[in-house]
């Protein structure tokens, strides 16, 4: 072959191969978007079914809409460190936190007594620059254990526009698709909500890794545990709308609240892939350490705004599991970062 004939052949190679770089990406792009399939159930799916849920509130998060920013500290204990080599579980570390308490549901507006599933977001700001952020709910369990399940569960729960609650069609059908959910919905009945924020236990619910310096896996969960005594909601306060912010306001003016990281360890046979399944009650624990919140704010233009707690975004000596949850759990929370964010600018006159 001519030399000249070589050359102009490895130039169109190359070419070639530069070209496939963003027709890849822009296939990536629209996979992950489910743009190229129609019956994936993508992030954008999952927005709009929150959206139809919760309704539409510009500006803020698509789920867990209505919260309060926190911030304070973690400082730990020590004895994770045997099972993790993640930086903020060396003894006597002290490691900023800027958190957020919320409520389950898209509804901004929503009063304090009527949304039962309360949350807590941390994000831990690690000395040496990486972050840990998590996403846990005063829930034992998370109600299904697919992607396909939440879906359904929020298709299923839209209110009737007649009677103002779910069709009970709609709910026999989604135990039919989804029997794991069953033990949830009994849980729900019964349960009776807390008076403080403050005396919640919040649960990762779903499972990860975490990692030794001998780089073996344990696999884990994890739970904050209120150092405040728990007691029920008052008759007075299932008809304040902000009961709970009330509530917090006042208890920081006069203390920090605090709560003990309890990591779960895993025993054998117990799933990492299914945030429906409770762990047997006898599993080790470790007290990992004490988280202290000092202070709380509104969260428009307060410390937790901008932040995105994405659960996947983990230090190292903590990796995730399998559980299919937590790839939509991210997928989401990012389309939702993008779209409030995007509104907040809008809402104050300046473009991105």
């Amino acid at each position: 072959m001519p030399h000249s004939s070589l050359l102009l052949r490895q130039k169109l190679t190359r070419l070639s191969l530069i070209a496939a770089v963003p027709l890849s990406l822009t296939f990536l792009i629209l996979w992950a978007g489910g743009w190229l399939t129609p019956q994936r159930l993508s992030a954008d799916k999952l927005i709009v079914t929150l959206e139809q849920s919760g309704g539409k509130h510009p500006g803020y998060r698509r789920n867990h809409a209505k919260g309060v920013c926190v911030v304070g500290n973690f400082i730990s204990s020590g004895n994770a460190s045997a099972i993790s080599h993640a930086a903020l579980f060396a003894q006597g570390m002290t490691t900023p936190v800027t958190g957020r308490l919320a409520f389950a549901g898209g509804n901004a507006d929503a009063p304090d007594y009527a949304v039962p599933v309360r949350s807590m977001a941390l994000l831990f700001q690690l000395a040496d620059g990486e972050q840990w952020r998590t996403g846990m709910n005063a829930i034992p369990f998370f109600p299904v254990a697919t992607v396909q399940g939440f879906y359904d569960q929020q298709v299923a729960s839209r209110p009737d526009p007649a009677t103002g609650k779910p069709r009970p069609e709609n709910i026999k059908n989604l135990i039919d698709k989804h029997p794991e959910i069953v033990p949830f919905l009994s849980w729900l009945k019964h349960y009776v909500p807390s008076s403080s924020w403050g005396s919640d236990q919040f649960n990762s619910l779903n499972a990860f890794f975490f990692v030794d310096k001998a780089n073996n896996k344990h696999l884990v969960r994890w739970s904050m545990v209120p150092r405040m005594p728990r007691q029920p909601i008052t008759a007075a306060q299932r008809t304040d709308k902000q009961f709970l912010q009330e509530d917090l306001q006042q208890r920081l003016a006069s203390a920090p609240l605090r709560w003990d990281l309890i990591i779960t360890v895993a025993g054998a046979g117990d799933p990492e892939n299914d945030a429906s399944k409770v762990w047997p009650a006898d599993r080790q624990t470790i007290n990992a350490g004490t988280l202290t919140v000092t202070r709380a704010m509104p969260q428009q233009q307060g410390a937790c705004n901008d932040i995105n707690y994405d659960p996947l975004i983990l230090p190292d000596g903590i990796a995730a599991s399998s559980d299919p949850l937590l790839n939509a759990r991210s997928a989401a929370y990012a389309k939702s970062y993008n779209l409030r964010t995007r509104e907040q600018s809008e809402q104050s006159g300046h473009s991105l």
